[in-house]
């Protein structure tokens, strides 16, 4: 579905107070009873809220629902959408809200701007829009759970990502900044990269091979498995540096050996840094399918390097039992206990990991699945929710400064996947998948 903003600058404080009170309502009720919404709002005489009411509803807002028992209105993901949105700006965390960066088969990602004019990225989780042949089974199965709707889920895995995002960075870890959470968004810093899915060519192919297990180590030693390590959930960052280089002989400087040539032209030095994203799959090294997710996640990169650069490591592993030798070791923080701790709870995670597990969800990463709002927007009067077709292609709303950009004959047809948390500006060394 797409994020429409119009009705943000046109809303009363009444109209918002409404708003609340069907969320509120939500928690308990599938369809919020009108006498209810009155009573949570807290304001006097019916008509008001009546007329808040009629108003969110024209902006699909909120949505009556058909062959309900009584009267009463469900929140909509736009209405969801409404309140994250006015959260962030009474918070002054965001300002403005501008194009649509990617979409994934349960989140949206968007560029947005803080007050003081810094680049943001909002991302939206969307849990229950994708399209299995099971997915109205696996809604009989949630409609049975007091908090399994598909907004509670989206909110647990805004949450989750928020949380461990925020940790990883705390410790040192190739993150987006996590700036803000609310509801089921989460505001972050944007990273200028490239997806790895997007890269066709890197100068050492080893040496990035060798970092990306070095990181999936990493993150084993203090206690976290990533559970969806692959290609598009990997930015790669170029960072260049500038170097005089060193002269030959007498320093001009100082008239001592070696040092640095003045009169030198300034020698670029690229590294290439890869930065982990998108975390609600993310899962602790104790997990009973610890060892499952950890060698899927080493070997979502070993096939990856070896289709796409030929790459085959000689080096055996990495494997499971010795990474679990080394969780808390040399003094380090478990943090998949200091996130438990920080408020994404053992309860959450796992009616979180129950519901992927139902509807198949491994993360944003996988390719070949069709996109579709399950929200319960069927069941409603008016549907304002677009199909998959209205979402627009995020690389066309995407300025490519590169010169090297040159299509794979091999890849035509694949499916498109914008990385989260990311825009890319004109680059040096890497080689640029256009149809990826």
């Amino acid at each position: 579905m797409k994020l429409d903003t119009k009705a943000l600058r046109y809303l009363t404080p009444e109209d918002w107070r409404v708003l609340t009170a069907v969320e509120q309502g939500s928690k308990n009720h599938e369809v919020v009873p009108t006498p209810l919404i009155i009573s949570l709002s807290g304001l006097r005489g019916g008509s008001g809220v009546h007329r808040s009411i009629s108003t969110l509803a024209k902006a699909n807002l909120i949505a009556r629902v058909k062959n309900a028992k009584y009267d009463g209105y469900r929140l909509t993901y736009g209405g969801l959408d409404h309140l994250a949105l006015h959260t962030h700006l009474k918070h002054s965390t965001l300002f403005s809200l501008g194009n649509q960066i990617g979409v994934g088969k349960e989140s949206d990602i968007y560029v947005a701007a803080s007050p003081a004019g810094v680049t943001h990225v909002l991302k939206l989780h969307r849990l229950g829009r994708i399209s299995f042949r099971t997915v109205k089974a696996n809604r009989d199965y949630l409609r049975h759970r007091a908090s399994g709707s598909w907004m509670y889920m989206s909110r647990l895995a805004a949450l989750k990502e928020f949380t461990f995002m925020k940790a990883l960075r705390e410790n040192g870890f190739a993150v987006p900044e996590p700036i803000a959470h609310s509801r089921h968004t989460i505001v972050m810093s944007l990273v200028d990269a490239f997806p790895l899915r997007q890269i066709r060519e890197i100068p050492d192919p080893a040496g990035l091979y060798a970092e990306l297990m070095e990181m999936i180590l990493r993150l084993a030693k203090w206690g976290l498995i990533h559970g969806d390590f692959n290609e598009f959930n990997i930015l790669i960052k170029e960072e260049v540096e500038e170097r005089v280089p060193e002269a030959d002989g007498e320093d001009k400087s100082s008239g001592t050996a070696g040092g640095k040539d003045e009169d030198a032209t300034p020698v670029a030095s690229t590294t290439l840094v890869p930065i982990l994203i998108d975390f609600p799959q993310m899962v602790s090294m104790s997990h009973t399918d610890a060892a499952m997710y950890f060698n899927r996640d080493v070997n979502c990169i070993k096939n990856f390097f070896k289709r796409r650069f030929h790459f085959t490591s000689s080096a055996p592993g990495p494997f499971f039992e010795d990474a679990k030798k080394t969780v808390g070791r040399d003094g380090v923080k478990r943090l998949d206990v200091e996130a438990e701790a920080s408020g994404f709870s053992r309860k959450m995670s796992k009616e979180l990991e129950a519901y992927m597990r139902e509807v198949g969800v491994d993360g944003d990463g996988e390719r070949g699945v069709d996109v579709e709002d399950n929200s319960g927007a069927e069941d409603s009067e008016e549907s304002s929710e677009p199909e998959e077709n209205d979402i627009e292609d995020p690389t066309a709303q995407m300025e490519r400064t590169s010169t090297h950009l040159k299509p794979d004959p091999g890849d035509v047809g694949n499916t498109t996947k914008v990385a989260v948390g990311s825009i890319h500006s004109g680059i040096g060394v890497l080689s640029i998948d256009d149809k990826t």
